[in-house]
């Protein structure tokens, strides 16, 4: 068996017969496993659920998968090499989840927030082969940690929300971010709701809809 980079939790598929397809759910700064894997009781139970842990510990907070800094003049900068090392090893857990858990890694669904929601559309864009579907939440496009897939794009499905009074990762930037997959003609998704940095009960709901609609 093979063992994932990162220390994670895990609820296995109802199907025992063949292989499941995969949700990997990756949290955002600060958070740990548990955030994103609060929404399993509602994911339907074919799914193989894989909720990570960011290998960076945030004193008093929770975890990261790259470090983020602040100068005196409130500028923001981050750990660009790091934020790669994760955005490959995120794609090594998909490859490894097909061992371990008997997962389809020809049917994975990525799900982020915040850093997480960055990390898994680098993680799509770079290696479209093996994911099939995106749910990005409060995030953005990041062109720093992608390098830009010649092949397979079209085959990826993009679900993209965010809060319009999001002052972590601001509304406004996030959206101008989505530019990226215009200009490469990427097909997405994108839907605003009036909230901060957070996931609401109607993002929720309409995000489960989409996921529902995939599966048929």
């Amino acid at each position: 068996m093979s063992n994932l980079p990162f220390y994670h939790i895990v609820r296995k598929s109802s199907i025992k017969d063949k292989q499941s397809p995969l949700l990997l759910m990756v949290h955002g700064f600060g958070s740990n496993e548990q955030d994103l894997f609060s929404f399993s009781r509602a994911i339907p139970s074919e799914f193989t659920i894989v909720s990570l842990r960011g290998p960076i510990n945030t004193p008093g907070m929770g975890y990261a998968w790259y470090d983020i800094y602040f100068d005196l003049q409130g500028n923001k900068t981050y750990d660009i090499e790091m934020a790669i090392k994760s955005r490959d090893l995120i794609l090594k857990c998909v490859k490894d989840c097909s061992k371990k858990y008997n997962t389809d890694i020809k049917n994975t669904t990525l799900m982020g927030f915040s850093q997480g929601s960055v990390l898994i559309n680098a993680v799509a864009l770079t290696y479209p082969k093996n994911i099939k579907n995106i749910i990005s939440m409060s995030g953005g496009i990041d062109p720093n940690i992608i390098t830009l897939s010649r092949h397979n794009l079209n085959d990826l499905s993009f679900y993209i929300s965010h809060g319009t009074e999001d002052e972590v990762l601001p509304f406004n930037q996030a959206k101008e971010s989505l530019d990226f997959l215009n200009q490469n003609k990427i097909i997405f998704d994108f839907e605003t709701y009036p909230v901060g940095h957070g996931v609401c009960s109607e993002n929720f709901k309409s995000m489960l809809s989409w996921l529902n609609k995939k599966m048929l």
